[in-house]
């Protein structure tokens, strides 16, 4: 019976036009519904994590989903993802005598029949800030529980093994089909020319174990909702002696109760009195790093906006700063006594029109 083939496209619910971009939102959704650490013991959450995570290092690569889509799904499904630097182990191999060189360069690599290394997969952790952490930037104690190589067995799986007897430790079969020699993986080590006698007893086997980190990580200042500080060699557990993953952390900036951000910019909304925006005044006002001073002009209206160069949020690339908006907003007095009521009369006296005159006219 053929296996059965995985579609990446499929795996992350995505159509085979999906930008990069929603390929990257839609791998990040299923990455929050389906990490072990979220899912403790559910062994489909944790093979669904590893398709997830298969799928998004071929179509989150531009190179490695070109090639995805124009040779379609084998060249992936051998030895899983395809990483930097590695491809995965073909069933077959044919000798073609003086074409071979030309076959080779045609499947992008030589042939191979051992286990390469394969980096292990990334992991992606949420990280909230409040505003003030993302201004000044932080570093944060975050613990975390991964797959590392076992240290005893050096991720082999194996306390003793001896050559395959099979293929003599070659880790391929010669067979002859018609005019061809016909080479490919052995079926008794799957390519590895060695057979495990005894397993390692530290990991049973599998030739990972579980270890718990508290690690450091440092958020740069100016980091906004979705940014993602990657901390390299702190994901999953790589194979046949591979690097491990990356760990992503991806930020999450909580809403202030005063300043709303746009990029780099800030704006807040500050009330004012109607003689301070009548007559023009100086105020006080509050900024993401202190309180300055700014000039009320006389004849401000209300909505009006102000600019504070520089006092908004710091680039996280450049260092530069953006503005802060400061949105006027008229406070009018709830309590109104007689003598209050007769100068506000006099002062309404004063307009030689009504505001509202040109509202909705063309």
């Amino acid at each position: 019976m053929a296996a059965t083939v995985k579609d990446y496209y499929e795996i992350l619910g995505v159509n085979k036009n999906a930008s990069q971009e929603e390929i990257k939102k839609a791998y990040r959704k299923l990455a929050r519904k389906y990490h072990p650490d979220l899912n403790p013991g559910d062994k489909t959450a944790e093979q669904r994590f590893k398709e997830m995570n298969e799928a998004y290092s071929v179509l989150g690569d531009e190179k490695k989903r070109a090639e995805y889509d124009q040779f379609g799904k084998s060249p992936f499904e051998a030895g899983g993802a395809w990483h930097e630097g590695v491809r995965p182990d073909f069933a077959e191999t044919y000798d073609f005598g003086g074409f071979s060189d030309m076959f080779s360069d045609f499947l992008g690599g030589g042939r191979r029949h051992e286990h390469y290394p394969i980096q292990g997969a990334d992991m992606l952790m949420g990280l909230e800030l409040t505003l003030e952490e993302a201004f000044t930037g932080v570093t944060r104690p975050i613990t975390l529980t991964r797959e590392i190589q076992c240290r005893t067995c050096n991720g082999t799986g194996a306390a003793s093994y001896q050559t395959c007897e099979k293929c003599k430790g070659s880790g391929k079969l010669q067979a002859s089909k018609g005019f061809f020699r016909m080479s490919q993986a052995c079926n008794a080590c799957r390519g590895s020319g060695k057979k495990i006698t005894n397993v390692c007893k530290a990991c049973n086997g599998r030739g990972v174990s579980l270890k718990t980190d508290t690690i450091k990580a440092k958020i740069p200042a100016g980091a906004d909702t979705g940014s993602i500080v990657k901390l390299k060699g702190m994901g999953g557990a790589g194979e046949a002696g591979g690097p491990p993953g990356d760990l992503r952390i991806e930020v999450t900036v909580r809403r202030h109760a005063l300043f709303t951000r746009k990029e780099g910019d800030l704006y807040a909304d500050v009330p004012i009195t109607f003689g301070e925006a009548a007559l023009g005044t100086k105020i006080e006002v509050p900024t993401i790093d202190g309180v300055a001073v700014m000039t009320i002009p006389s004849g401000t209206q209300g909505g009006q906006k102000f600019k504070l160069s520089g006092k908004g949020f710091p680039s996280p690339k450049t260092g530069s700063r953006g503005n802060q908006y400061i949105i006027i907003k008229i406070a009018v007095p709830k309590d109104i006594n007689n003598k209050a009521k007769d100068a506000i009369k006099e002062i309404e006296a004063l307009y030689k029109e009504s505001p509202r005159k040109n509202l909705g006219r063309h």
